[in-house]
């Protein structure tokens, strides 16, 4: 009985440390930022404060851009483009400090080979999660 207890209470131990690792290390729910045009600036609210998310140009494939986001009471914040139902691969992007409050990076959008032009920018702001859906020409 030993001899299979042991084994047994191994596999499940590795087996609540593997669901444990996935639970604390799943992403949060993005909050929803409607935004009718990224090139003008969309505002919204990131934990009772204001900020902004712009484009310094139409979002091509292959082709960089500035991201900017606007967030005085940020420390950190990351930007990754997907799209629903399909993987994208990696391409998280750090933004860093350009002005006080002010955080820049230049960004390239993967390319989709199925030519669809419906993507998601996720933004993380200090481990809060905001998606802002966008559309490109």
């Amino acid at each position: 009985m030993k001899r299979v207890a042991a084994p047994l209470l191994l596999v499940v131990a590795l087996v609540a440390v593997a669901v444990a690792g996935w639970w604390l290390k799943r992403p949060a729910e993005a909050v929803a930022v409607s935004c009718a045009d990224p090139l003008a600036g969309c505002a919204f609210s990131h934990r009772g404060g204001a900020a902004s998310v712009r484009f310094s140009a139409q979002p091509v494939p292959l082709e960089a851009f500035e991201l900017t986001v606007t967030a005085p009471n940020a420390a950190r914040i990351s930007a990754e483009f997907q799209m629903v139902g399909m993987d994208m691969g990696f391409n998280r992007y750090d933004l860093h400090p350009a002005a006080r409050g002010t955080f820049a990076s230049k960004v390239t959008l993967p390319v989709c080979v199925s030519g669809r032009r419906d993507w998601t920018l996720y933004l993380d702001l200090d481990g809060s999660r905001y998606a802002l859906p966008f559309s490109t020409r």
